[in-house]
């Protein structure tokens, strides 16, 4: 009951569509509603919309349903190539946005229960997904893409280990070893795919003592070959304009050297040089959120929404935002994005699973990798929901970001390269 109450609650915070007068087409433009009542806080409102994306994708899994009850959109002709791996892509992705709030200890009282709920679906979702003898096992070494979501699961696990490991069964903590194990058979394309394998031995590394040191440090090597300059690397030898930087780049490199460093593999120096460069790209992220929280539509898989911004989340997560940038202006800024990307018609289906799109649904900015559980990166905007409440993150004024000041008129300091 709780459930379908919350879903009903978020679904009046959707956007209505715009008809654009003298178009003589009657063509919609998805855009925010104004008059939705809303959460009394931004860390409220966060939460409520970071579950009302996952409670599908929890609920279905944990149930052992999820092949059954997502449905598959995908571009024309490669919605059954997308179904063998769509579900391991939507139980990664998911679990790695939500899992630094999993991990969250003394959460305020008003999100313990949600919170205990969650943690429990999901690692329910876990043990389900990694029996190799249950219905709902799911495919971690059959084609390409399975190594890129085994790496999001593994993403998750080192962001919440004593919600998502330590508690899972000793049979169940075997099977998923095993399963990240599996994805050895794949060859990681040269780019920033080199991550994805090198986070899954980073996160075995953690849990069993054991992860292969070829690939984590061939990762970890080539993306200091490909550092373009200005906190930026490119994925692969070239520079691309796109939002990779943040999707995947700089927090799998941030998390795989960090745990490397943890286990005493890896030089703190080059830790460190690596986070110099996070709190710059930081800095450019923040930048590039204009003043109603749309930004740049350019570059390879916009359908990830908000996701495009994970970078700036785990910089606000981890302490790295860098000097000058406060962590109240941050926090506006993010919730500019997320109101801009999840809240337009169309974003959700009449079954509360989201549907391709930036800002609504438009099925024209999916690529042909794109398919339903590939959208569930937009989780990862959520970050953080695992600082405390009392944390500057979510206790400080609120603020205007920079292009808010900007094109307001306000005043703002010089930006400057690395």
């Amino acid at each position: 009951m709780k459930r379908r109450f919350f879903v009903n609650q978020a679904a009046a915070g959707l956007a209505t569509a715009l008809v654009l007068p003298g178009t003589g087409t009657g063509a919609a433009l998805a855009a925010p509603a104004p008059a939705a009542p809303r959460p009394a806080t931004d860390r409220a409102y966060w939460l409520d919309t970071l579950l009302r994306v996952a409670d599908p994708v929890l609920t279905a899994a944990a149930a052992g349903r999820l092949q059954a009850a997502m449905p598959v959109e995908a571009a024309a002709g490669q919605q059954e190539g997308r179904r063998n791996v769509t579900y391991l892509e939507a139980l990664g992705r998911t679990l790695s946005g939500l899992a630094p709030w999993l991990e969250l200890k003394d959460a305020p009282a008003a999100e313990a229960a949600r919170q205990q709920r969650a943690a429990e679906q999901a690692r329910q979702a876990i043990a389900r997904a990694v029996d190799p003898q249950g219905a709902a096992f799911l495919n971690f070494n059959q084609g390409g893409q399975p190594v890129v979501d085994a790496a999001f699961l593994a993403h998750a696990l080192l962001r919440a280990p004593t919600q998502l490991w330590a508690p899972l069964p000793t049979a169940t903590q075997q099977q998923l070893v095993q399963a990240l194990q599996s994805t050895r058979v794949i060859k990681p394309v040269y780019s920033n795919w080199l991550l994805f394998s090198g986070l899954i031995e980073a996160a075995l590394l953690k849990f069993t003592g054991s992860g292969d040191a070829m690939r984590m440090d061939y990762a970890i090597k080539e993306h200091q070959t490909w550092y373009k300059g200005d906190g930026t690397y490119g994925d692969g030898p070239d520079f691309h304009w796109d939002y990779y930087n943040s999707y995947v780049i700089q927090p799998m490199l941030l998390d795989l050297v960090g745990t490397l460093v943890a286990a005493g593999r890896e030089r703190k120096e080059l830790l460190e040089t690596i986070r110099g460069r996070a709190r710059r790209y930081a800095a450019v992220q923040e930048r590039l959120i204009g003043p109603d929280g749309s930004f740049a539509a350019f570059g390879r898989s916009l359908a990830y929404r908000c996701g495009a911004f994970q970078h700036l989340a785990q910089c606000s997560l981890q302490g790295l935002l860098p000097e000058g940038l406060p962590a109240g202006q941050v926090r506006s800024a993010l919730t500019a994005v997320i109101r801009r990307t999840m809240e337009p018609k169309g974003t959700f289906d009449a079954q509360g699973w989201l549907q391709i799109g930036l800002c609504g649904h438009q099925p024209g900015i999916g690529e042909t990798y794109i398919s339903t559980g590939s959208l569930y990166l937009c989780t990862t905007a959520f970050l953080p929901l695992g600082l405390p409440a009392t944390h500057a993150f979510w206790a400080d004024p609120a603020q205007d970001w920079t292009a808010k000041k900007i094109w307001s008129g306000q005043d703002v300091s010089l930006d400057h390269a690395l």
